[in-house]
């Protein structure tokens, strides 16, 4: 492969908080350069942007974050040929106690030659100082979304277990009872359990700090490694296990419902393939069209062990209403 066909794959964070009247970002000088830019750094083997996203931050700049919305990809070229692409996303600070902290790897500090100087900066400023027009973009994107009231936003991720062993292989009706069957299934150890383990530094990403799901076997586990790592209860809903559904659709709904409000802590809620269109119309009610334009649309919504991320702010009247979505499905690399 040539120079110029070789891709860098790197993400960062714009952190960000309110003084006052006033929007700050966190900025990082690199002596090497002597620029000033945001925290962002190379994604390393068997992780994810996201994960590479936090970690890079907290080296850079010491402060552990929570993962809002995505922002633009950069994508640009390097000095020897090579096409370099980052991803970023909007973050805040996380407090001190938050959950999710305790399930994140430790981290290194930068090195004074790395980075020598870090500074909480008013966006106005922040724009003198940037050394990069494509920085100077990303801060814009970020003073709109600060402008429009849509950038102090909450967190609800949607999760569909992991692949679990087959019905095929795992029923055995002369030994239990059809529901017993489903709701005792586990999931596979080749893709399922290492999937949900992979699954941990995401969720810690987005800062969960409440998990609730399915009582049956396969989502409870799908969630399990996270809630262990992150040290918080597992809350079960029976209203969104499948047998439930199909009696009582509208009960898995209100389940739903409920999570999209929740601001206290981001929620992980984790269930079934037929439990999913009828939570994606709860979703539809807070999400104008061109955010549902970005997520399928039918069955399957979303593949085993993958996420869709909500993000939701309340808007001018009171209105709660979604403002980005995201998918992702950890890959089996990720998290061994």
């Amino acid at each position: 492969m040539s120079t110029k066909q070789l891709r860098v794959r790197a993400a960062g964070a714009l952190v960000w908080r309110q003084e006052g009247k006033h929007l700050e970002v966190l900025l990082v000088h690199r002596p090497r350069y002597d620029d000033w830019s945001f925290p962002k750094g190379k994604v390393e083997p068997k992780e994810s942007a996201r994960s590479c996203a936090v970690r890079e931050v907290a080296e850079e700049t010491g402060v552990p974050i929570i993962l809002g919305q995505p922002l633009s990809t950069q994508g640009y070229r390097l000095d020897d040929g090579a096409r370099k692409e980052v991803r970023y996303w909007v973050a805040r600070p996380a407090d001190p106690g938050a959950a999710a902290l305790s399930a994140r790897p430790a981290v290194r500090p930068a090195l004074a030659s790395e980075i020598d100087d870090v500074a909480w900066v008013r966006a106005k400023a922040a724009r003198r100082l940037l050394s990069y027009e494509r920085d100077r973009e990303l801060l814009g994107e970020l003073v709109d979304l600060w402008e429009d009231g849509k950038l102090d936003t909450w967190t609800l991720v949607l999760v569909r277990h992991a692949r679990a062993v087959k019905r095929s292989v795992w029923n055995r009706p002369t030994k239990r009872d059809k529901e017993a069957d489903e709701a005792t299934r586990p999931l596979t150890k080749d893709q399922g359990e290492v999937r949900a383990r992979a699954l941990v530094q995401v969720l810690s990403a987005y800062g969960v700090g409440r998990a609730i799901t399915s009582p049956w076997r396969r989502c409870y586990d799908t969630l399990a490694p996270y809630t262990a790592a992150a040290g918080i209860e597992l809350e079960t809903e029976a209203a969104i296990t499948e047998h439930a559904h199909a009696e009582r659709p509208k009960a898995a709904r209100k389940v739903a419902e409920r999570a999209l409000r929740v601001r206290e802590a981001p929620v992980a809620l984790c269930t079934h393939r037929p439990v999913l269109p009828t939570l994606m119309e709860a979703v539809a009610e807070y999400a104008p069209g061109r955010l549902l334009r970005s997520v399928p649309d039918r069955d399957p919504w979303l593949k085993t062990g993958e996420i869709m991320v909500l993000h939701m702010a309340r808007r001018p009247h009171g209105r709660i209403r979604a403002v980005a979505i995201e998918k992702q499905r950890p890959a089996l690399s990720e998290g061994r």
